[in-house]
């Protein structure tokens, strides 16, 4: 993740908070191939300084809820030890792209931050100005969040707006903690070797070719093979084994998100089922 310094201001040291629920379960099946229900394409996909992005909704929305924009906490800059925002003061320009990636339909702005770690995951969810409608009616639509863990196998695409570029492979797997420097994240997704992402792709949704939706955001890659080092995440099962995977690119997943999206643009941390982790007391 080299593209960490060379892209955002300054690093700062974050330290690893207690797991949520959701990063313990176990790895699931090998999923059965399925058609694609949609074609991948940069629909809802948005660009930012130094990162990529995607306008998003759970699976029940208001057309009229202001709008979110989901990325990596590390796009929002480097987080303190147990740093996790809440309703934070923004006012961030996104630039939408047109379904072809060819052109865009316009510019988006942040009304405030709605939440941001980097603590046992990497994700920000950025509070639009304008509404679901008026997105929709920009000639684009969100993208729907999933609220089913992805499994082994699936055929996913990571779609960056940040270079137009959309890159297809599978996901691997899924890693009890990825180390990295100081950061730990768990139950990140491992994708196969044909998604080389690279700089810039920082905060790509990652979509299940078969439904379409948003089952993680693209995060880190380990570049030259160290160990659990800056740019050079390892994986570390439940026994403590360390693994070293070259040239590897993973994801955080996003399933856990969805029950903390009650309406109004906001993320309820208190609300039933919700997996993304609080602020410390």
């Amino acid at each position: 993740m080299r593209h960490l310094v060379a892209l955002l201001a300054a690093v700062l040291v974050l330290s690893l908070p207690a797991a949520p629920a959701w990063a313990a379960e176990s790895a699931p099946a090998l999923a059965t191939p399925t058609a694609p229900a949609v074609e991948v394409d940069y629909t809802g996909i948005v660009s930012l300084r130094g990162c990529s992005g995607s306008v998003v909704r759970p699976p029940a929305h208001d057309p009229a809820d202001p709008a979110l924009v989901l990325t990596n906490g590390h796009c929002v800059r480097m987080l303190g030890a147990d740093e996790v925002l809440v309703e934070e003061a923004s006012d961030r320009v996104f630039t939408l792209l047109d379904k072809d990636g060819d052109g865009t339909l316009g510019t988006l702005r942040s009304s405030g931050l709605a939440y941001a770690t980097m603590s046992g995951t990497d994700v920000a969810l950025y509070r639009l100005t304008s509404t679901y409608a008026e997105v929709e009616a920009m000639g684009t639509r969100a993208l729907e969040l999933s609220p089913e863990r992805p499994a082994t196998g699936i055929a996913i695409r990571l779609v960056s707006g940040y270079w137009r570029h959309i890159y297809a492979c599978h996901a691997d797997g899924y890693v009890h903690e990825l180390r990295e420097d100081r950061w730990t994240w768990r139950g990140s997704m491992r994708y196969t070797e044909e998604c080389d992402s690279k700089a810039g792709t920082s905060g790509s949704p990652v979509l299940d070719v078969a439904t379409g939706k948003v089952v993680a955001v693209n995060n880190t890659a380990n570049e030259d093979g160290e160990r659990c080092t800056l740019s050079n995440p390892c994986e570390v099962d439940e026994t403590g084994a360390v693994t070293v995977r070259q040239g590897i690119r993973y994801g955080q997943q996003t399933h856990q998100m969805v029950p903390c999206l009650t309406g109004g643009g906001r993320v309820d941390l208190t609300a039933p089922g919700c997996g993304l982790p609080r602020p410390a007391a």
